[in-house]
């Protein structure tokens, strides 16, 4: 068995590092209450992984509520207004447990770090979390046109990595996030329940429990 199978990891955001994806839910559901739609945390499990326009339109849907291309485009921005505003007072003490020792883990092993997020605010957020030198790319919703499960995202930061999709590893927390992992030919970590992200590689329950040495072992071939 290779000793170094991948040569790459490729981390999700929201939910993997850092629990912005609770400002996100606090965002979109101010939005969707005062659209006349009942969101809460089972409706909000249709929304991880897809991106703001995306997610909009399942609201809108649930809402019953038809509105024109610039209507829908003032609302998305009323939910980013709002979800900035959020996270604002963000800083290094917002990552989750084990997150900054995992991306040093990968590093010290000679691995390249990317981060595959939908969030337009991803750079911000990795500023304000004092974590952008732990990455040598970033890919956001605003360099891809498909969103997960569509594999566009993790296939783009393979591509800015000059590797193969074999070659990467991708994180993911969320079910949308796994498929385009899968989809893209990587090997998919999940971060969550086993129970839920049932098409991942291995599942684990956060970063805090992360060893590049079982995904080694886990690899194909």
């Amino acid at each position: 068995m290779r000793r170094h199978p991948y040569r790459a990891v490729i981390f999700d955001l929201d939910g993997v590092l850092t629990d912005t994806a609770h400002y996100h839910y606090l965002a979109w559901k101010q939005l969707a209450n005062s659209l006349g739609c009942h969101f809460d945390a089972t409706f909000n499990e249709q929304l991880k992984g897809v991106d703001r326009m995306g997610s909009l339109e399942l609201i809108l849907a649930a809402a019953g509520k038809s509105c024109s291309e610039q209507e829908k485009l003032a609302l998305a921005e009323q939910k980013n207004r709002h979800y900035q505003q959020l996270i604002a007072v963000m800083q290094p003490a917002d990552l989750l447990p084990g997150a900054a020792d995992a991306l040093q883990a990968v590093r010290a092993a000679g691995l390249k770090t990317a981060l595959a997020s939908v969030s337009k605010n991803a750079s911000a957020v990795l500023q304000m979390l004092g974590i952008t030198s732990l990455f040598d790319i970033v890919v956001d919703a605003a360099g891809i046109r498909n969103s997960k499960p569509d594999p566009e995202i993790f296939l783009a930061a393979a591509a800015q990595l000059q590797l193969a999709p074999q070659d990467c590893l991708g994180v993911e927390d969320s079910i949308a996030g796994i498929r385009a992992i899968k989809s893209a030919g990587m090997f998919a970590l999940g971060i969550g329940k086993a129970i839920i992200l049932t098409e991942a590689d291995v599942v684990i329950s956060g970063l805090d429990h992360f060893n590049l040495h079982d995904y080694w072992q886990a690899a194909p071939g």
